[in-house]
């Protein structure tokens, strides 16, 4: 297969772009049907949910994507989930989750999205997130910047403000999410770490008090905050690839920064491959994202985020995802 060059690429989005919007409007048509139904079923437990309407919004998207480019790749999260599991090569591959947020899809609460990213020699180099709920569309190419549209304001180029400084946890809006595995040892873990971010160290022994969390519910459109500067991070624990491909294009050309587990920030913290998202970082199922961030005297954009990266992970316990 001939190289991607950036014209093949914004070929690529202005493509998915246009299927990104089609598969939002089916998942409007399932979300007024599940509001009329409530039929819902389960996959791993009562909190991992899943409707005829993700799998029909993969199908679409899946037709489509292989009528238009059949030599590309397809990874998604429903036919994943059934037990198709290709091995990702150097080929293009599209990555696509198609209703992220389905809980927040099954209750009517308007923040739930399709993703749509582009895999290219392992690497994510494309990203198209559409929330249909607020017409919000978020996109992102590999050295061509990213992108908010939605209603009433012209194409706005992420992050949406200069970036700013951020001297430490106890400045931040910091994203977070409880997953679905609710067992012991990982709720836990959780709990006592978002404990300690959000606490009052004169009661809480470690405690950064944060000016809060949020649970926006949605892995993709956290990584799309972060990009547009709404929220200052994003760490999580439980993601797959789908959830983030996307997102990871939005943030890094927002000027954002995107590793891995504490066990990755530590090993390459001081190297130039901190901030490479490698196809181990992708699959890893342990992400943090911040957004640009303003250095302090004598620190780059780049030291400023390693230090918050680092000041999180010292704050949070690591689980092994389930």
């Amino acid at each position: 297969m001939p190289e991607l060059t950036p014209t093949d690429l914004q070929e690529i989005l202005v493509y998915t772009t246009a299927l990104a919007r089609k598969a939002g409007a089916l998942i409007l048509e399932g979300s007024a049907a599940i509001q009329a139904s409530g039929n819902v079923d389960e996959k791993k437990n009562s909190v991992d949910l899943v409707t005829e309407y993700d799998v029909r919004v993969e199908e679409l998207v899946k037709k489509e994507l292989g009528d238009k480019y059949p030599g590309f790749g397809f990874i998604g999260e429903e036919s994943y989930s059934s037990g198709t599991r290709p091995p990702l090569t150097d080929a293009p591959t599209f990555c696509v989750d198609p209703i992220d947020g389905t809980t927040n899809f099954v209750h009517g609460f308007p923040f739930a999205c399709i993703s749509l990213g582009l895999i290219y020699k392992r690497r994510p180099v494309l990203g198209v997130i559409y929330n249909p709920f607020l017409d919000h569309l978020y996109t992102g190419v590999q050295n061509q910047g990213s992108y908010l549209t939605r209603p009433n304001f012209p194409k706005q180029k992420l992050p949406l403000s200069a970036p700013k400084p951020l001297a430490s946890l106890n400045q931040g809006l910091l994203a977070i999410e409880w997953g679905s595995d609710r067992s012991q040892g990982t709720i836990a873990a959780k709990s006592s770490s978002f404990s300690r971010l959000a606490g009052d160290p004169t009661g809480v022994k470690g405690g950064k008090m944060a000016h809060s969390l949020r649970s926006v519910g949605s892995a993709a459109l956290n990584f799309a905050l972060v990009a547009q500067g709404g929220l200052d991070l994003y760490w999580e624990i439980g993601c797959y690839p789908w959830d983030v491909c996307a997102g990871i294009v939005i943030a890094q050309e927002a000027g954002g920064l995107v590793t891995g587990s504490h066990e990755v920030f530590e090993a390459t913290k001081d190297t130039e491959a901190f901030g490479d998202v490698t196809e181990d970082i992708l699959a890893g199922r342990k992400h943090i994202v911040i957004r640009g961030i303003q250095g302090g005297q004598g620190e780059t954009t780049k030291d400023a985020q390693r230090r918050i990266v680092k000041e999180v992970y010292d704050s949070v316990e690591d689980v092994a995802p389930n």
